[in-house]
């Protein structure tokens, strides 16, 4: 981990993309599913997948309970899955998956160091598996899809925003618990 001082512009971006999640996660969803429909690129259709199914998954880097913090591995890593999905094939860049692939450089700067190993840990995530389904599962069975994109759905319309203090010392813990976690 990086000794720099920690951005202050992270307090507003930070709480910014946890109220933005549940709605980040819907749209990421539809998105697979009109690729899916089009038989768009299994490569960005798996990154994508990975990226919202990480929510899912009982055992995070952050766990949801803790206060400010528990939701920002997942909005970390939807981002840096939307990147990979971008630079697997440029044309995913629109919409929110553009936006999102575009705020991963804020990931990047924030974390440093660390980024190369969260990008490594969400390109493992293609491999993982949530609700005892994997990403090929959910890339390779419409049915499996189908599920999945409910629950994505319901998720998203459930989600209840949490607490981020706007106070650098929380930059620092997240910074901390990131680097931590990702060793």
């Amino acid at each position: 981990m990086t000794d720099a001082p920690i951005d202050p512009r992270y307090l507003e971006v930070f709480p910014s993309w946890l109220r933005t999640l549940g709605e980040d996660a819907v749209q990421v969803g539809a998105t697979v599913g009109k690729l899916a429909a089009a038989g768009g690129h299994e490569g960005v259709q798996k990154y994508l997948v990975a990226g919202v199914n990480y929510i899912f998954k009982s055992l995070d880097l952050i766990p949801d309970g803790i206060d400010d913090l528990g939701y920002m591995d997942d909005a970390f890593v939807v981002r840096v899955a939307a990147a990979l999905a971008v630079a697997e094939d440029a044309s995913a860049k629109d919409g929110v998956v553009g936006r999102l692939a575009d705020d991963a450089h804020q990931v990047k700067e924030f974390l440093g160091d660390d980024y190369a190993r969260l990008e490594a840990y969400v390109k493992g995530l293609r491999r993982g598996a949530a609700r005892g389904r994997t990403v090929d599962d959910i890339v390779g069975d419409a049915e499996t899809r189908a599920t999945f994109l409910q629950e994505v759905t319901a998720w998203g319309g459930g989600y209840q925003v949490p607490t981020f203090a706007r106070d650098p010392k929380t930059l620092i813990k997240l910074k901390a618990f990131l680097s931590a976690k990702l060793a």
